[in-house]
């Protein structure tokens, strides 16, 4: 695993214990993750979704502090809550919304949301003939789409994305790839992408591998 100097702006994870009844995933975790792209790499069962929804504050530690820009989750859950950027791919929460009902929701969620994007966003990942239909109408890999534009466009601090490419197509996976090394050159967000092979033309600022 490598681990860059610690920056502002940064997420610190600090001896993390996390497992399952007779699955221990995590034992004194540690990391800092920086702004940029880091990847989180690791086989089936690794701990990968796990991984995610522990930073996004969803899962409970069984030990350990987690702390971005000065809020620690533990001291100041809603604050810390509030800076991330997290939907479990497989969610029902906008079944019922349009695409459209969905960004804005989110836009009055996330203060950097920025909707001038979404025309952009929803036109590269071939999203545009469905932004009338509801998210139970579409597809698998459409309804992921929505939630990667909106990811995207949502300017959080700590953006975390479970298995971008999975039910994509291949323009979408290229627009997605290009859009994620574009946006990897800022120095603002922390995106954290869970994915069990290295992507080819994105850069990373660092990887955490859980391994096989």
């Amino acid at each position: 695993m490598s681990i860059p100097a610690e920056l502002p702006g940064s997420l610190s994870v600090s001896k993390l214990d996390f497992g399952f009844p007779g699955h221990k995933l995590f034992e004194g975790f540690s990391a800092v993750l920086t702004p940029g792209i880091t990847l989180v790499r690791g086989g089936d069962g690794r701990g990968k979704t796990s991984l995610l929804q522990l930073l996004a504050g969803q899962l409970p530690a069984r030990s350990g502090t987690l702390q971005l820009n000065g809020a620690r989750l533990d001291l100041d859950a809603a604050q810390y809550r509030r800076q991330v950027f997290y939907i479990d791919p497989r969610s029902d929460t906008y079944d019922q919304a349009t695409p459209p009902e969905v960004f804005a929701q989110l836009q009055a969620r996330y203060p950097g949301f920025d909707s001038s994007r979404i025309a952009g966003l929803c036109e590269g990942l071939a999203l545009t003939p469905h932004l009338e239909k509801k998210l139970f109408m579409l597809s698998t890999g459409s309804k992921r789409k929505v939630y990667l534009a909106a990811a995207l466009a949502a300017g959080a601090p700590l953006t975390l994305l479970d298995d971008p490419f999975a039910s994509l197509d291949r323009a979408s996976i290229n627009f997605l790839s290009s859009a994620l090394d574009a946006q990897a050159i800022q120095t603002r967000q922390i995106l954290v992408l869970a994915m069990y092979e290295t992507p080819a033309g994105i850069t990373l600022t660092a990887t955490v591998d859980l391994g096989d």
